[in-house]
């Protein structure tokens, strides 16, 4: 059984009902839950429809992509899980989701965002002042998990499940050097509310062109957000092995382009280095 919505989270949410098209109208909110993802997946399995959120102030078992655990300490982090139920859409989630936390992120506090394929949302570093060489594209501010589930008739749902970081906490050490938090980069104290709803209302907008079949919007906005897939040198751990070479963008279906030597290799999912 769920907990009350905080007053502060369910006030953001009165707010903006007329904007959030829907999402976020049926939230399922817990004090501590193993994983807002795996809820999220029992409830769609029991009929919940599109829109439907599961909130956590914590999680003792939240992961990431490649089976990564998500550190998810209590009252540091938004730990969100939507129900989506767009065929249409679904190819494309990954990238909706990174594009709308960084559009809620920067909407609600001002904060500079930029992603980094395929699902993180960074506080870029000053590469140019402190050596490109040394520093890293970014400190993790947020990550994206879209899972999905199938039957021979097609897609049935995907949870899109995120993760942001709004207050310092003590990260693990290998996290500490390239984990950050909203609060740590504005240097004061942020509301969960308006961010967590300015990312549903995003999620919404692009959601809602995908259903229509328009893609343009969202794959400009995602490569507005992201700089370094244009000309950054990479190393990916892919199945079929190791790929060396430089970003040259994004396919329309969301695929990272890698120049190797005078050919373009297509990058559907691996563990990327960027250089």
């Amino acid at each position: 059984m769920s907990d009350p919505l905080p007053p502060d989270l369910a006030q953001a949410f009165g707010r903006s009902s007329d904007r959030r098209g829907g999402f976020g109208d049926r939230v399922h909110y817990f004090l501590e839950t193993r994983s807002t993802n795996d809820v999220a997946a029992s409830l769609a399995e029991r009929g919940a429809p599109q829109g439907t959120v599961v909130l956590a102030s914590s999680q003792t078992a939240g992961r990431g992509r490649l089976g990564r655990s998500w550190y998810s300490p209590p009252a540091a982090g938004l730990y969100v899980s939507v129900i989506c139920r767009s065929p249409t859409a679904a190819p494309y989630l990954t990238l909706a989701g990174g594009v709308a936390v960084a559009e809620g992120v920067t909407s609600a506090t001002g904060l500079p965002v930029e992603i980094k394929w395929p699902n993180d949302v960074v506080v870029p570093s000053n590469r140019a002042r402190l050596g490109a060489s040394s520093v890293p594209l970014g400190r993790k501010l947020a990550g994206v998990l879209a899972e999905g589930a199938s039957t021979a008739g097609g897609i049935q749902y995907v949870i899109l499940g995120f993760g942001i970081n709004l207050r310092p906490a003590a990260y693990p050490i290998e996290l500490s050097d390239r984990a950050t938090s909203i609060a740590s980069e504005l240097g004061r104290e942020v509301e969960a509310g308006p961010i967590l709803v300015e990312t549903l209302v995003a999620l919404a907008r692009h959601i809602g062109h995908l259903e229509r079949g328009d893609r343009t919007e969202l794959l400009a906005r995602w490569r507005t957000f992201a700089p370094s897939v244009v000309g950054s040198s990479i190393e990916c751990e892919t199945a079929s092995g190791r790929v060396a070479g430089t970003s040259a963008g994004i396919a329309d279906d969301g695929a990272l382009l890698v120049r190797v030597g005078n050919r373009i290799q297509r990058i559907i999912s691996g563990e990327i280095t960027w250089r």
